[in-house]
């Protein structure tokens, strides 16, 4: 049994992961959000803001195998009405979280025979869409934090890598998919012809923590329903 820590387990793709995992691995969730669902899963759950929370408030186990920063924002504006506080939060959010809980576990992760980072950028960092600027630019960010921490923690046998979804049916994307009508015409944007779903995203989580992935590293792995290389 792996000891696995999810941030962002209280909705959508980190919700998913931590029902997931939560079946065969000893998890701690933390959330500044909490699903009603939460309190059935077999996890330890602390409710956080992680930007401004104490994580040595927690205890966490001396050996961490898995580390899930599941966090995001969607900020979708036209450019020039995008202010420099929208990109701060942004980055906070999506990199500096990351940032802050890696450090904070660096140590316990060391200690595992086989640990495993798994971030989350976006298809936005990679297809230039218009009114992503705030949101891409943190992205690609996470994808340049994602492949040097794959490099300079190789040697200690942590391998750090990142999903990069497009719009997935979470709370979060609530707002773009709030009627059928949304929903389909979000879904004939992708090769695919349909939108993303939490649970696809959770599974290749639980892939890239597992051994089945013990040979990868510094990846971006994009489950965008084809857009980010196929054209229609």
């Amino acid at each position: 049994m792996k000891n696995i820590v999810i941030i962002g387990c209280g909705q959508g793709i980190g919700f998913a992961t931590a029902k997931l995992l939560s079946e065969n691995n000893s998890v701690i969730g933390i959330s500044k959000t909490e699903n009603s669902e939460i309190k059935n899963l077999d996890i330890e759950f602390h409710q956080m803001d992680i930007l401004n929370g104490n994580l040595d408030e927690i205890n966490f186990p001396e050996v961490v195998d898995g580390l899930v920063y599941a966090p995001g924002s969607i900020n979708l504006k036209p450019f020039n009405r995008l202010t420099v506080e929208d990109f701060k939060n942004d980055f906070e959010i999506n990199v500096l979280g990351a940032v802050k809980t890696i450090q904070k576990l660096l140590p316990n992760l060391k200690k595992s025979e086989s640990a495993s980072v798994v971030l989350f950028s976006s298809v936005a960092a990679k297809l230039g869409m218009p009114f992503h600027a705030s949101i891409a630019a943190s992205k690609s960010a996470v994808e340049g934090l994602t492949k040097s921490l794959a490099a300079e923690l190789s040697s200690q046998k942590i391998r750090v890598n990142a999903i990069a979804p497009s719009l997935t049916d979470t709370k979060l994307a609530s707002q773009l998919l709030s009627t059928p009508e949304k929903v389909e015409a979000s879904g004939k944007r992708h090769p695919l012809q349909r939108i993303g779903k939490a649970d696809e995203m959770a599974k290749m989580t639980e892939f890239l923590l597992s051994s089945n992935s013990g040979w990868m590293t510094g990846q971006i792995i994009g489950i965008d329903g084809g857009m980010g290389n196929t054209k229609l």
